[in-house]
């Protein structure tokens, strides 16, 4: 009993100890390193884009031991996952896996930021719990030579892992224990929003990013799958039109038509209206349009040149450019990475992040008839309301150095729509002679601008969007005009529907990760939509009584009076008759026959008995009325009315012309006294 007693403080002691030493395992699993997932707002994207920027997703990670001065910090492969193909640039052609989407420790300023492009991570040894965590990546270098906020690699460079994935090897992540917090932040990342797809449903299709850090050490993550992007149309394209149809017989800016000279385009006489559509592509949210770099022209305001780009670089700040996280000096910024402080590869790290141009809108057009040019605006136009004869007038034109948030350029392209910024030069100028000029006072403003290229009928211009503004939904106009010289003995131009489509560019069926294929670029969703047509010429004349009956014979003519002394363009065609009514005996009207083609200058003149010249039959017993319809434009008719061989009686009357009014052929003013 004794010998108990005497063991009795031995053995409290010993529990004493176990007591403490459970306490402080509780405290330990208390502060166990875990990371919670963030992706902040996820933005709207494109759902026409296939490399759009999502959000960037947020690691605050806390607890743990940190690593004891010397000592490795432990390593980590952080992977991510999209619900898409990931579709950032890939930035090396050497090694195609390397990729510009990034990881930063530490939310690094500007000259805090080194980087690592090493497979398989860049290794670094703690310094203890002394420094923690204050914007710069704890640790010294593999020497052991630098102190924290030197060298120490703190932006890492992924590599890609599969159609969907991303991968980070050998991410040294040091534990900042319980009184402060590691920021792990994942950008860069581009996905192929086009692949989901616009949601059916008033819930948006969303881009989702799952997250995983194993390696040495495992984190938890809570938390790990993220919404990082919401998908919505991007792009709304329309027309205004002010001309819609233009009649073969008649030039139409004639003087454009067969030379790119610095002639002014506005009608065949030079009192139409300016340019007959204008093209219309309308943001689907506030942010769909953007530049390509915060950076302005050294001239700015100036539509006519682009900006050298500049570091958008500040971890988390929303640029609302085609550009991401872009660090010029990235390459001066390389991590040592081996005893002897040798450099990290690169990896290009300078095209990490960096768009190649601006959001593009192309105007892709077909069914050009034969024997048209076509004219674009260099810059953005504006439209009025209806108020050119019920029609919306091309009032004017954006200058490029106007200092306005929608200036937008034409750009010479390959033919999707890529290529590095290259202003294409005018060369004619657009007179808007109906309208308010936009910059006050009356008449209308010159509009430069300049040939779009084609082949069997098609073509297409772009334009790059310069500056814009993500608060506000904007439409961007541009004008286009179409030119040719009538000549329809050798039926040009042609006949036919002019169509156009209206999309972003470039476009592209590159869907997956790319070293080469442009950024941004897009999917062809477009749709076309009628611009114009190119109709016959044609003149409706009715006659309203013929009869061959009872004793009476009729006759009738066809003058084609496009000969004249006021320079109308001589045309030719022939002219169909169609019989209305019926013959001696109740007998069915004749059917209708088509003469042959009447020269400018001449006549048809044909008698119902007995027939006429172009080709005119008899029409023997017939009694009622007819409508020619001639294939050129200046038409009259005459008829008349006698007993057989006109002996007795003779009456005549001139054919109505059933068609709108032309005005004019002269410049005059005179007396009108008749039809």
């Amino acid at each position: 009993m004794a010998d108990f007693r005497k063991l009795f403080p031995a053995m409290a002691g010993v529990a004493l100890m176990f007591g403490a030493a459970s306490s402080a395992f509780a405290q330990q699993q208390v502060a166990a390193f875990s990371c919670v997932g963030n992706a902040g707002v996820p933005p709207l994207v494109r759902a026409e884009g296939l490399t759009e920027l999502v959000g960037d997703l947020v690691l605050n990670c806390n607890g743990g031991v940190p690593t004891a001065a010397g000592a490795p910090v432990p390593q980590t492969n952080v992977q991510i996952f999209l619900n898409t193909n990931v579709t950032s640039r890939l930035t090396n052609p050497d090694d195609s896996a390397w990729s510009e989407a990034l990881l930063m420790i530490d939310e690094p300023a500007d000259g805090a930021q080194r980087y690592c492009s090493r497979n398989g991570g860049c290794t670094i040894n703690g310094v203890g719990p002394a420094v923690g965590s204050d914007g710069l990546a704890d640790g010294v270098d593999y020497d052991q030579t630098t102190a924290s906020g030197g060298v120490i690699p703190n932006v890492y460079q992924a590599r890609g892992s599969g159609a969907n994935s991303l991968l980070w090897t050998g991410v040294p992540i040091d534990p900042p224990g319980t009184t402060a917090t590691r920021i792990i932040r994942i950008t860069n990342v581009r996905a192929n929003a086009n692949q989901l797809g616009v949601s059916s449903t008033l819930i948006p299709t969303q881009i989702v990013m799952f997250i995983s850090a194993t390696g040495t050490t495992s984190i938890p993550i809570n938390n790990p799958q993220q919404t990082v992007a919401f998908i919505q149309p991007g792009l709304s394209f329309s027309l205004r039109q002010v001309k819609t149809n233009y009649l073969q017989c008649v030039s139409w800016n004639r003087a454009a038509s067969t030379s790119n000279t610095e002639t002014a385009i506005g009608s065949n006489t030079g009192s139409g209206p300016a340019a007959g559509t204008a093209v219309r592509f309308s943001e689907g949210f506030a942010s769909a349009f953007k530049r390509r770099n915060v950076a302005l022209p050294a001239s700015h305001p100036n539509a006519n040149e682009s900006a050298i780009p500049t570091s958008q670089n500040v971890p988390g700040a929303i640029y609302n450019t085609e550009t991401g996280f872009y660090d010029v000096n990235a390459l001066a910024k390389l991590a040592p990475i081996s005893p002897g402080g040798s450099l990290s590869g690169g990896n290009r790290l300078d095209r990490a992040g960096l768009a190649d141009h601006g959001t593009r809108l192309m105007a892709r057009f077909n069914n050009l008839p034969a024997g048209t040019a076509l004219y674009v605006s260099l810059y953005t136009v504006t439209t009025s309301g209806d108020a050119c004869s019920g029609l919306p007038c091309i009032t004017g034109r954006r200058l490029a150095n106007t200092a306005t948030p929608t200036a937008a350029r034409l750009v010479t392209t390959d033919a999707s729509g890529a290529g590095a910024f290259s202003a294409t030069s005018g060369t004619n100028n657009a007179n808007n002679t109906v309208g308010v000029n936009v910059n006050g006072g009356s008449g209308g403003d010159s509009i430069p601008m300049a040939p779009v290229a084609l082949s069997n009928g098609s073509g297409q211009a772009v334009w790059e969007v310069m500056d814009s503004d993500p608060l506000t939904s904007q439409t961007y106009e541009f004008a286009v005009a179409v030119a040719y010289t009538a000549n329809t003995s050798n039926n040009l131009p042609g006949l036919g529907t002019a169509t156009v489509s209206g999309s972003f560019a470039p476009l592209s069926t590159v869907t997956t990760a790319s070293t080469s294929a442009p950024i941004p670029r897009f999917a062809d969703t477009s749709t076309a939509r009628t611009m114009w047509n190119i109709s016959a010429c044609t003149t409706n004349l009715l006659f309203q009584f013929l009869t061959n009956q009872a004793g009476f014979d009729s006759g009738f003519a066809i003058s084609n009076t496009s000969t004249d002394p006021f320079g109308t363009s001589p045309q030719s065609g022939p002219c169909k008759l169609n019989y209305y009514g019926g013959t001696t005996g109740g007998g069915a009207a004749p059917a209708a026959q088509t003469s042959a083609v009447i020269p400018s200058g001449a006549q048809l003149v044909s008698v119902l008995s007995s027939g006429g010249n172009y080709g005119i039959a008899a029409t023997p017993g017939f009694q009622g009325y007819m409508i020619a319809q001639c294939s050129f434009q200046y038409a009259h008719g005459f008829a008349f009315i006698s007993d057989v061989g006109a002996n007795r009686v003779s009456e005549s009357y001139q054919a109505l012309v059933l068609d709108s009014s032309l005005g004019s052929r002269t410049i005059f003013f005179s007396e009108v006294l008749g039809h």
